[in-house]
């Protein structure tokens, strides 16, 4: 069955990749044109629909990078009820600004967190109200080739990486797989924590890369469950082993999440929604029943941090819902080498954030 509508999907994922190609070609050869900012512009993406852990890579160079210079973030915004350019501010929510981009606000308040569907506009109004910026981190743009970069680092999944996907809607890919060209860096994400020198020359012998790319390994660190409702706040400080768990997702790929709690709960289900799920009132019934199916009397709600962006506490506040957050860390130099990648690069070039105002034809 599966192999009969991939088969039948082809000719879409045909039509899906002329379009892109021809698309990136006119850039390539400038028909296409791009913006060029005097700032450096750190791009993170990826080739495929999502899932490959673009939040928390944008934290990690946050929380390494924002000591030393004045960082902006610019995203579009998916899923917000919102138009145009906002800034983030502490009393937006997810309607306002996206999940996302309230959780960078959130974990990082003096940050400065713009949203924008335009792109090009969304960094021309954040230049112009953000004065002594030296550096904007462009998050899920590897595909938006209207703002020239400094550095595109592409993203991805080490269980299902882009030289074995495909093509939408066969398989997950946004572009061919030559996009993958375009990119200053490749982090392999999700990788596990564990991982021998002979699987990094395996992956990168799969990925064949050019010479000036460097690639990265990542895995996920998962952090101790926090409380995000009053019910979940009279518990204290748990131990995940000490209670059944239903797992509550609407993310890309919750499998990592839900591996990770199987391995400490008593008992465990789950309630999986699509990736940004707007929880709405009706949502509070469907959970309910799904944790009171858990038939342990000492039970707890486990949810990701960008979920619970989307989860009101009002709402919710009878359940005892807890998110876990994660970092990522480095196999090796543990990121090391690239964050001196990037600050000899942005020591270099910045600029404090004068735009040019013409239109440029270079490669992005």
């Amino acid at each position: 069955m599966i192999k009969f509508l991939k088969l039948f999907l082809f000719p879409f994922s045909i039509a899906y990749w002329i379009i892109t190609s021809i698309r990136n070609k006119l850039f390539d050869i400038n028909i296409l044109s791009t913006t060029s900012f005097s700032i450096p512009i750190i791009s993170v993406g990826n080739l495929s629909t999502g899932g490959t852990g673009k939040s928390p890579h944008i934290e990690y160079l946050v929380s390494k990078l924002s000591d030393k210079y004045k960082i902006a973030t610019l995203s579009r915004g998916y899923k917000r009820k919102t138009k145009g350019f906002i800034l983030a501010k502490s009393k937006h929510t997810a309607n306002d600004v996206g999940d996302e981009p309230l959780q960078f606000k959130t974990k990082f308040p003096n940050l400065t967190v713009a949203v924008d569907a335009d792109r090009v506009n969304g960094l021309s109004s954040l230049l112009k109200q953000e004065a002594n910026l030296d550096m904007i981190l462009l998050d899920d743009a590897y595909q938006h080739r209207k703002i020239d970069r400094s550095i595109n680092i592409l993203l991805t999944e080490y269980s299902n990486p882009f030289y074995k996907d495909h093509i939408l809607p066969v398989g997950n890919l946004r572009e061919s797989r030559s996009g993958f060209n375009r990119a200053n860096v490749i982090i392999v994400t999700k990788s596990p924590i564990v991982l021998s020198p002979l699987d990094i020359r395996r992956v990168k012998a799969e990925i064949k890369p050019k010479p000036y790319q460097k690639i990265y390994f990542s895995y996920i660190k998962y952090g101790k469950p926090l409380a995000h409702t009053e019910a979940a706040k009279s518990l204290g400080e748990i131990n995940l082993s000490d209670f059944a768990i239903t797992v509550i997702s609407g993310i890309a790929n919750p499998e990592g999440l839900k591996f990770y709690v199987n391995r400490y709960a008593k008992e465990m289900n789950s309630l999986t929604f699509a990736d940004h799920h707007a929880f709405s009132q009706k949502d509070v019934d469907k959970i309910n029943k799904k944790f009171d199916d858990l038939i342990s009397q000492k039970k707890i709600i486990i949810t990701t941090e960008k979920d619970s962006m989307r989860l009101d506490k009002l709402a919710y506040k009878h359940l005892p819902i807890f998110y876990i957050p994660i970092k990522i860390k480095f196999h090796l130099t543990d990121g090391e080498e690239l964050i001196d990648q990037i600050t000899d690069y942005v020591t270099a070039n910045s600029n404090n954030s004068q735009i040019y105002t013409k239109q440029i034809s270079k490669h992005s």
